[in-house]
This record gives C-alpha cells, structure tokens and sequence, in this order.
C-alpha cells in the first residue's frame, strides 16, 4: 500500500530530472513504461542526450536516487560521445559517404554547390556567413531528397507499387518508416552515408509497401530487391549514430 506522503505522479509525458557530480550537472529525461521491471539508464548518441526508463509506479525519488548512484557514468558516457560537428567554413562532413570539407564563397554567385578542392572534395557556399549553416543544411536535404525519389521509384517499379509520397525528416531512432497508407517517411541523413546505405533504405521501405511487417515474407522481399541487406544493417548499427552529430547548429 502506498503511504500518502509517497505520492507518485500518474503516468504522463516525459519528464526530466537534473543529477549533479564532480561540478557538473546532466539532464536526465524519465520514461515510464508498464512493462518495465527494472530501472535502465541509455546515453542516446543520436539526440546526445540520457533516458531513464522507470516502472510505471515507481516513485520519482527512486528515480532519482538510481541516477544519482549512476552519475559518474553518464558523465564518463558523455564525455566519449564523439564532437558535433557544426556546417560552419572549414568543417569536415560526408556527402555520399565522401568527406566534404565545407568553403565559404561570400562574393561567389549562386547558393551552394560541390566543386573538387586542391585537398579535395569541398562544399561551397555563397552569401552571408549567418546563413552558411542553413544553406548547407538545406542543400543536403535536397540531395537526399533528389537520391531517395530515384531509388524509390527503381524499387517500386520492380514490385509495381507506387507510394502516396515521401517525405524527409531528422529523426533519432528511425531511418525511414512506411505508413499504413503507403507514405514513406526518410532521415535526410542518409544522404550523408554510402549510397548504396540509401539504396537499401529505399528498398527496405518499398519492401514495407507491400508488407507491413518484419515478417520472413518482409525480409525475402527486402533481400530480393537489395541483396546486400546484412551489409547495409551491419553498417548502420556500427556508423548509423555517428551520422547525428553533423550539422549541430542550423541543421
């Protein structure tokens, strides 16, 4: 029986709690969920961030408490989170799995556009250095979206579907999703990775089309139209997460 001064809250949206050690002070976000039996502590690459998944009724001081005792390894987890890395002049990120190294133009005409550098592939941006983040970002979003339109179509015209239409977004823990309705949903992160890493997504996601599931009817359909299916999911569980942190400010 729960005594009255041991209210727990109902369960509801999550909520954060702030756990402070060795002078520094981390945000925790709080997840509760019913079929939680235990408290699990995750530092999120992606979203560069901790979640605590609790027991729907456990109180928020045992929360606390669990993080608190914990403090010293979301610190030392955070601190191995590889650097954001900002589209800014002089920065380094991938395009097609390539390095780019980011030049601003500011007399230039135009917008943004690749050239092959002296050290390289670069990306150059035109205009005012306020906007360099924004252009850039801008520009990837296109190219994926240029990209990601040409490999669905190849695939759906194999399967003789037609999606309803596809949409780009900077999700955390998806890369691409398939709505009941035939709408595909993709990162425009992944034009930052190999292509043939946003060939398979596209497959995988038509795949979807035709089978809402991850059924073994899903995945021979998934494997006939993309055979190096292992290789791809391989690549993303090792260098998916990484791809989170380009583009930390303005993307």
């Amino acid at each position: 029986m729960l005594r009255l001064f041991e209210r727990r809250p109902p369960p509801g949206p999550v909520a954060h709690i702030e756990v402070a050690h060795a002078g520094e002070v981390y945000r925790v976000a709080l997840k509760r969920l019913s079929t939680s039996q235990r408290f699990t502590l995750r530092v999120r690459t992606a979203t560069r961030d901790v979640l605590l998944t609790m027991p729907t009724r456990s109180s928020l001081r045992s929360a606390r408490e669990f993080a608190e005792r914990h403090a010293a390894w979301i610190g030392a987890r955070l601190k191995r989170l590889p650097r954001p890395v900002a589209f800014a002049p002089n920065a380094v990120t991938p395009l097609r799995g390539v390095d780019h190294r980011i030049v601003h133009r500011p007399g230039a005409r135009g917008v943004v556009w690749t050239e092959n550098g002296a050290g390289g592939p670069i990306i150059c941006v035109a205009g005012e250095a306020p906007f360099i983040a924004r252009r850039v970002a801008d520009f990837l979003k296109r190219e994926a979206r240029k990209d990601l339109e040409a490999a669905v179509a190849r695939h759906a015209t194999r399967l003789g579907v037609a999606p309803r239409r596809i949409a780009l977004r900077d999700t955390a823990s998806r890369w691409g999703s398939c709505s009941s309705t035939g709408g595909l949903n993709f990162s425009w992160r992944l034009i930052l990775a190999p292509p043939e890493i946003l060939d398979y997504l596209a497959a995988h996601e038509v795949a979807h089309i035709v089978h809402m599931n991850h059924s073994p009817m899903f995945w021979k359909l998934a494997r006939r139209l993309y055979p190096e299916t292992e290789r791809a999911e391989a690549w993303l569980r090792a260098n998916g997460a990484d791809l989170h942190r380009f583009g930390a400010e303005g993307a």
